[in-house]
């Protein structure tokens, strides 16, 4: 093959795969809002289930004061426990809004806050919480992404960040 050809066809592949893999970040963006929109949707409706389904088997959560919870049976339990003492309870807002979005191929990170207002039974006052997660997905052979880890602090109201 002469140099001219061979040149023009290395620009042409190069091209190619810079134009696929920027459809591949698009991609990789759509899925993450997708799954973003998901964990809104189980956290507001306290459903479990939904909430493990955006989990890998082998995730881990990471809160303050608790050890690491491990693998997805320690994490329906962990849920489930919640869930006994909230008995009655009912979300009446969540809000999460993340940022700095970051991929390489099936790995991705974010940093969250969150803002949630569940109303409680036998007249206990509603509780008002503020937090700063970190999250860590990764997208499975499905095609869909699911938490790896996950890391919780609390924050306070004034501490919202918005982007510039």
């Amino acid at each position: 093959m002469n140099g001219k050809l061979v040149g023009t066809l290395l620009i042409l592949a190069f091209s190619a795969s810079a134009a696929a893999a920027g459809d591949t970040g698009a991609a990789a963006r759509a899925g993450i809002d997708e799954f973003n929109r998901a964990l809104i949707q189980a956290t507001t409706r306290m459903d479990n289930a939904a909430t493990l389904a955006l989990w890998e088997d082998d995730g881990i959560d990471l809160l303050p004061q608790t050890d690491p919870i491990v693998g997805k049976k320690a994490l329906a339990k962990f849920h489930d426990d919640v869930m006994k003492d909230l008995a009655g309870a009912r979300m009446e807002k969540f809000d999460l809004k993340c940022f700095d979005i970051e991929t390489a191929q099936d790995w991705a990170t974010e940093w969250c806050q969150e803002h949630q207002h569940m109303s409680l039974p036998a007249g206990k006052p509603p509780f008002d919480g503020w937090g700063t997660l970190l999250l860590v997905l990764h997208r499975g052979v499905d095609g869909k992404w699911r938490l790896r880890r996950e890391m919780w602090n609390e924050a306070q109201p004034g501490d919202q960040h918005s982007e510039k």
